[in-house]
């Protein structure tokens, strides 16, 4: 049975972060699906199509990556790709608890079928969120220490 992982998320954009949590779970897996979320209420940076060219770049050369994009519920998702592991990533306390209840409410949805797997962000990338590089590029500060080289190259294209 192939070992299918789901990495949700918004990717807004994608940071160094995100990029050292598959790169250190593509042993672990047969198969990793970065799902990107979409979420009515939040107001993106980037539209979809700019983030999954940005994953779509950043994952060319991976063969076990997958880029897909979804709606509603992500357990849902999960399951109707054959899937039975969530991929998260923690960088610290806060995220754990948060990610804790998430877990939680997803395996009692699917009746023990749906596993999360998560993984410590390196010491180095622990700092690195979407929102925070957002407010860098936005403020015209260099996000370039912060982002796979997809999103420096189309941020250097404006």
């Amino acid at each position: 049975m192939e070992r299918i992982a789901v990495f949700p998320g918004s990717f807004d954009p994608i940071t160094l972060g995100h990029l050292d949590i598959i790169e250190r779970a593509l042993p672990l897996f047969d198969k990793i699906i970065v799902a990107i979320g979409q979420n009515a209420q939040k107001n993106y940076m980037f539209t979809m199509q700019q983030r999954r060219q940005f994953l779509e770049e950043t994952f060319d050369d991976f063969d076990s990556v997958e880029i897909d994009t979804y709606e509603g519920l992500t357990v849902d998702y999960v399951m109707a790709k054959g899937a039975k592991f969530i991929l998260r990533g923690l960088r610290n306390p806060a995220d754990f608890e948060f990610e804790k209840a998430i877990a939680h409410t997803n395996r009692a949805m699917t009746n023990k079928e749906i596993e999360t797997v998560f993984l410590l962000t390196s010491s180095g990338k622990s700092f690195i969120s979407s929102s925070i590089v957002r407010d860098v590029i936005r403020n015209g500060g260099d996000y370039t220490i912060l982002v796979p080289n997809a999103v420096k190259a189309s941020e250097e294209q404006k």
